[in-house]
């Protein structure tokens, strides 16, 4: 039962939001801000991507996950940057 929830849930086309930066390394690391501790990183942008998606099938394994993606469903997406 829990894998067809799952599978239903990653089939539904849900966009997640990702911040990317670039380190001082080179290194691109990215963040998903709807799961508390969901970040990974890669040496090129397409690397980081893909393994941020390996996170997310693990990170959305654990019930409180599950739900917080079942109930993810924003009308509206912004990033704002401030100078300070």
């Amino acid at each position: 039962m829990k894998r067809a929830t799952l599978r239903k849930v990653r089939n539904n086309g849900v966009q997640l939001p990702v911040f990317v930066e670039k380190d001082e390394d080179g290194f691109y690391v990215v963040e998903c801000p709807v799961f508390e501790g969901c970040y990974s990183q890669g040496k090129t942008l397409d690397e980081a991507l893909r393994n941020i998606r390996e996170v997310i099938q693990m990170v959305v394994e654990e019930k409180k996950n599950r739900r917080i993606l079942e109930n993810y469903h924003p009308t509206e997406l912004s990033l704002h940057t401030i100078q300070f």
